[in-house]
């Protein structure tokens, strides 16, 4: 009797250790030692993981930007103004996270991914950490499909592959912005996703972009992600991360994304501040030394997946602001050496007319040109030369100096060069109008006409090219091929619209 009492004292004895031990859960927990500023210094966080996400009273979120001996650095993730100095948080094992995926289009959000938009919330089961190791050389594929951005001045000298990283940079209001928003405008119908991140923009100049992509029907197919002027610091530095987070999510399901940063000076400033208020010790104009590996390590995350891991890519256009055309400061440099060409916009030219204002000679693609059309590339080979020729011969009719017939000739042609490049704002050009305007003018057909003729046999050939049947004949093989058909019969279709100005 007393054997079978002990054996069931056993019995219960085990079960209630086995459910006591269910009930156990380790929680590391520190102590709050100061805070302001969004930034909050903890004490007792041992087991913290870089980037980790910390939970604080009042339901504030924070996440692990430091980690030192006694203490975490913390940047916090909502209203700052509600932890003081004692309150106590826990770890979550969690890296920090945002939504992404096809709920995600269409819609304004936050670093956080939090909708801005009053459109109700977003419905996803995706998630993805704003921090990824970028993709590495043996996952990515050769870049050799053209990212299409219907300005004729980019797509014939600077051209951009799907999966290349192309800065834009000049001074304040010169259109980079512009550049940039024309290249998601004219992604319409391509099958191309659009990350449009505003990092310390105008709250009303990101409405009004939003409302202009609502007009041209190209919110369907991007995001929008914006921390505010307005904004603290933490959320203009986590804004393109989150938003190159989200572009991964698609180019992983095999498709091709266009992500714009605007602008990467500002999420550089942001960055400083952070470390700033967190002791780093400052470098060059107070950047922390780091503020390389900063872009960097963003802008290895765009690149083109090869065929085995479904061929995606994402085209990063960051975007820099200088001060007076000087693209020797300290962060322009940075960038410059990261991507893989830039464009480079001249106040002078814009102010001079000359719209878009991009300089030729100081606008570079380093890989655009092995995804370029095979029929641009052969129409577009002389109309750097020409533009050069023209800058050079320009400076020289300025002091009066006779020039021969055959200077002359080139001054002509290059002045006919500069006005075919012109465009105006949110005025885009399909690729097979843009070919044939180009052949016209590298082939002497524009020669004999003034320049108001020339704009006018540039509209002729648009509207050809849809409406007469040579013309149709022309654009179906350049859409097919991206070669030049037979110049006898561009010759004649060309020679057919002359009569007609």
């Amino acid at each position: 009797m007393s054997k079978i009492k002990v054996q069931e004292m056993t019995e219960i004895i085990k079960k209630q250790i086995q459910s006591y031990e269910q009930d156990v859960k380790l929680e590391n927990i520190g102590k709050v030692l100061s805070v302001g500023d969004g930034i909050a210094i903890v004490y007792g966080l041992q087991q913290a993981m870089m980037g980790e996400l910390l939970e604080f009273p009042h339901d504030v979120k924070g996440l692990v930007f430091n980690l030192e001996s006694h203490s975490v650095g913390v940047i916090l993730l909502g209203n700052a103004d509600l932890i003081k100095e004692g309150d106590l948080v826990k770890t979550t094992k969690r890296i920090f996270e945002v939504p992404v995926g096809e709920a995600l289009l269409g819609r304004v959000v936050n670093p956080l991914g939090e909708p801005l938009d009053a459109l109700g919330a977003i419905h996803t089961d995706h998630f993805l950490p704003v921090e990824r190791r970028a993709q590495g050389v043996m996952q990515r594929g050769s870049i050799n499909r053209s990212m299409e951005t219907g300005i004729k001045v980019i797509d014939a000298l600077v051209p951009i592959g799907r999966g290349q990283r192309e800065l834009i940079i000049g001074d304040r209001q010169t259109g980079k912005t512009t550049l940039a928003v024309d290249t998601i405008i004219n992604q319409k119908g391509k099958d191309v996703i659009c990350i449009y991140v505003a990092i310390g923009q105008k709250e009303s100049s990101v409405t009004t972009l939003v409302q202009l992509l609502k007009e041209k029907q190209a919110m369907d197919y991007t995001i929008v992600v914006t921390a505010g002027a307005s904004k603290e610091g933490t959320l203009l530095y986590l804004a393109p991360f989150a938003g190159v987070a989200m572009g991964e999510y698609f180019m992983e399901q095999g498709k091709d994304v266009l992500i714009v940063y605007d602008d990467l000076s500002k999420h550089a400033v942001a960055y400083r501040e952070l470390s700033l208020l967190l002791r780093r010790p400052p470098g060059r104009e107070a950047y922390p030394g780091d503020v390389f590996y900063l872009h960097s390590r963003l802008l290895e995350r765009s690149a083109r997946l090869n065929d085995s891991l479904g061929g995606g890519s994402i085209t990063a256009l960051p975007i820099i602001e200088t001060k007076a055309g000087d693209i020797s400061a300290y962060i322009s440099t940075n960038v410059i050496s990261i991507t893989d060409g830039q464009i480079f916009l001249e106040a002078e030219l814009f102010y001079s007319g000359i719209r878009p204002a991009i300089n030729a000679g100081l606008s570079v693609s380093r890989v655009g040109g092995a995804a370029q059309w095979k029929a641009m590339k052969k129409v577009a080979g002389t109309v750097r030369i020409n533009l050069a020729n023209y800058r050079e011969l320009e400076s020289f009719a300025q002091f009066g100096s006779d020039l021969d017939a055959n200077a002359k000739r080139r001054l002509e042609r290059g002045r006919k060069t500069v006005e075919i490049l012109k465009q105006d704002v949110h005025e885009l050009i399909e690729m097979p109008t843009q070919i044939i305007t180009i052949y016209a003018l590298s082939n002497g057909h524009m020669d004999d006409l003034n320049l108001e003729q020339v704009k006018l046999l540039e509209s002729e050939i648009d509207q050809g090219l849809k409406m007469n049947e040579l013309g149709m004949k022309i654009y179906d093989e350049l859409i097919e091929k991206q070669a030049l058909p037979d110049s006898k019969i561009i010759d004649q279709f060309i020679q057919n619209l002359k009569r007609m100005i």
